[in-house]
């Protein structure tokens, strides 16, 4: 058995300056941007509450575009499980998948995000 629950929305930016397009996301959305730390790179996060998904720009060279993260504590399985939906995996990213839905949106599925599986996460066999 695995969990799995929605972890983030990511907002995909093609932008010289991601800071800016934080800045504006941050306000836009009411929410205030998380300090850069030297691991943040191309990413940065807005603040959100334990209950919410979390908020999370990206900087990219692809088109700007919103796309959600699935975490678990099990990322094979969960690949397998949401293959046999109709996703097809898309590409591995070193510690996550970028998968394809039948309808064509793009997702990831990542390991745990937001801390231990427990308050919202589907259980599966």
């Amino acid at each position: 058995m695995h969990k799995s629950r929605l972890s983030t929305f990511v907002i995909d930016c093609k932008v010289e300056d991601i800071d800016a397009a934080a800045r504006f996301w941050g306000q836009a959305l009411g929410r205030a941007v998380a300090p850069v730390t030297p691991e943040s790179g191309n990413y940065r996060e807005l603040v959100f509450s334990a209950s919410e998904p979390m908020l999370l720009l990206q900087k990219v060279s692809h088109d700007s575009r919103i796309h959600l993260d699935i975490e678990t504590d099990d990322l094979e399985a969960e690949v397998k499980r949401l293959e046999a939906l109709g996703a097809r995996r898309v590409q591995n990213r070193e510690r996550w998948w970028v998968l394809e839905s039948p309808t064509g949106q793009r997702f990831c599925v990542v390991n745990p995000q937001r801390g231990p599986l427990t308050d919202g996460a589907s259980t599966w066999k």
